[in-house]
């Protein structure tokens, strides 16, 4: 039992690294916040509005 949890918990910190990222902002610093946080962590993400992509330098 206790190994679906940590399964579960690692699966949901996956999801809200890629749930960041197509709202523009870091994965990888959302995975780590949704270690500690977990479904508040997916909560916030879903109530942020997407950042405005950086304009590439040419």
């Amino acid at each position: 039992m206790e190994d679906q949890f940590f399964v579960g918990w690692g699966t949901l910190t996956l999801i809200n690294a890629g749930l960041a990222q197509g709202k523009n902002r870091s994965g990888l610093n959302w995975f780590f916040i949704s270690l500690f946080l977990g479904p508040i962590a997916t909560l916030i993400l879903v109530t942020l509005e997407k950042m405005p992509e950086e304009e590439k330098a040419n």
